[in-house]
């Protein structure tokens, strides 16, 4: 049963309507401040009536609730506030690319290149950058995810003394590499064999590799620090090898982070333009080719078609736009994967 201390509490209480109404009038306060003062603009308006609203929803909370519900309505409505604001430019990003390459995006931009498409014709798409895109980034995988997830398996594991704490430092200096730079290493690894002539999407997937493992390296080894003890000790108790634990045990528990800190890494490297200007170049046609020859990848066809201007710059829109498509498809896929393979109390 309820003591009275406890009902008193209660009924001090604001009702839920009151902050709703407190930040209606806040942005008519607001709004009406600056049609006096200035011109009235929706940024303005919210900007003030914001400052207005979490001084008024205080001192109302203050007034009714006492000082412990008006300091914890501060405490949410910052929160909130630094959440609406951190949210303003990603959605006005995603915005600006779904309205502008929504003109120009469809199934002939994905299925047609630039071949015979000369100034500013309306006609050509992104198909052999796409290509392009896949290649560089799966060969940057393949050589990254493995690296990455061995090296925090030994940090996590096997690590101790010089050695590991020479691969953390160097690991964390890897993740300050400018992409440029990154660029400039893989040309001139293959610049020493091949020649200055040579491009590929080899190269390109090299200097994507040295940008994407240390990203892969880091987010996996909190993954792995993250798996309770208690389950590599329960396994090495029955027995288990110690390989056989990491595998079985620790992977498995870790699967959905470590999928998800694959995915940030993919899309760290899967928009970089500055490696792949040095690396691979553009072309008009589809290179079918990961071996020999330059390859169009998106990051270099959207530069390329918004510096032409004109109509180019509809097709550059409706290239991030395919990008920003292929980043949220990979997503959906390492989602399942972890769904699949993760233990099912993780699920």
């Amino acid at each position: 049963m309820a003591t009275t201390t406890d009902l008193g509490i209660r009924s001090r209480r604001l009702p839920t309507w009151a902050p709703w109404a407190v930040l209606a009038a806040s942005l008519v306060l607001a709004a009406g401040f600056l049609a006096l003062t200035a011109e009235p603009t929706i940024a303005g308006v919210v900007f003030i009536g914001a400052l207005v609203y979490v001084v008024a929803v205080t001192a109302v909370s203050w007034q009714v609730e006492g000082r412990r519900w008006a300091t914890d309505r501060l405490a949410t409505t910052l929160v909130t506030g630094a959440f609406l604001v951190a949210m303003v430019p990603l959605v006005s990003l995603v915005w600006t690319v779904v309205a502008d390459g929504g003109r120009r995006f469809g199934w002939d931009f994905l299925t047609s290149d630039m071949v015979g498409i000369f100034g500013q014709m309306a006609e050509g798409g992104a198909y052999h950058a796409i290509i392009g895109t896949l290649y560089v980034t799966g060969i940057a995988s393949v050589i990254s995810i493995p690296l990455g997830i061995l090296t925090a398996i030994y940090l996590v594991e096997y690590g101790r003394g010089k050695l590991a704490r020479a691969i953390t430092v160097l690991v964390d200096v890897m993740t300050g590499i400018p992409s440029i730079v990154a660029g400039l290493f893989a040309f001139s690894i293959f610049l020493t064999v091949f020649g200055p002539a040579y491009k590929s999407a080899v190269i390109g997937g090299v200097a994507l590799a040295v940008l994407m493992t240390p990203v892969v390296v880091r987010s996996v080894e909190e993954m792995l620090r993250l798996v309770p003890n208690e389950l590599r000790e329960a396994a090495y108790a029955l027995g288990v090898p110690k390989w056989l634990t990491i595998v079985k045990v620790v992977l498995r528990t870790a699967v959905a982070g470590i999928t998800t800190g694959v995915m940030i890494a993919i899309a760290r490297v899967i928009g970089e333009t500055a490696p792949l200007l040095i690396t691979v170049g553009i072309t008009n046609n589809t290179n079918y080719d990961a071996f020999d020859g330059r390859i169009a990848t998106l990051p270099v066809y959207v530069y390329r078609q918004y510096a032409q201007g004109g109509a180019s710059a509809d097709r550059a829109w409706a290239g991030a736009l395919t990008l920003i498509i292929i980043v949220m498809l990979l997503n959906l896929v390492a989602r399942l994967v972890s769904r699949v393979f993760s233990p099912k109390g993780m699920r």
